[in-house]
């Protein structure tokens, strides 16, 4: 059927109303969420594979050597110390090659 046939149904008629809000939806979780929930499932698998003698970033823009890995924490050597930090403190690892920022 036609685009223009569907639009010109009868005053009353919910559809050009549904196909506009369908659209919408459409284009919304294709535009922002489906991208955001791609990006966090890639971050989790990349904290997931983190193992000791990684070299990281961290959130504070530090770059740190991986001691050891504990559930939620991580222990990184910065310089001679060794300091307490969450996983989620880890922003890349430090051979990859900076995001890229719109």
């Amino acid at each position: 059927m036609n685009f223009a046939l569907l639009m010109q149904a009868s005053p009353n008629s919910p559809l050009p109303t549904l196909l506009l809000f369908g659209g919408m939806a459409a284009l919304f979780y294709f535009l922002l969420i489906r991208p955001q929930s791609k990006a966090r499932k890639q971050m989790e698998e990349r904290l997931s594979k983190l193992k000791a003698g990684d070299e990281v970033l961290l959130s504070g823009g530090l770059f740190a050597t991986i001691d050891r890995v504990e559930d939620k924490n991580i222990y990184l050597k910065l310089g001679s110390n060794v300091v307490k930090a969450r996983r989620t403190a880890v922003v890349a690892m430090a051979n990859e090659p900076a995001p890229e920022q719109n």
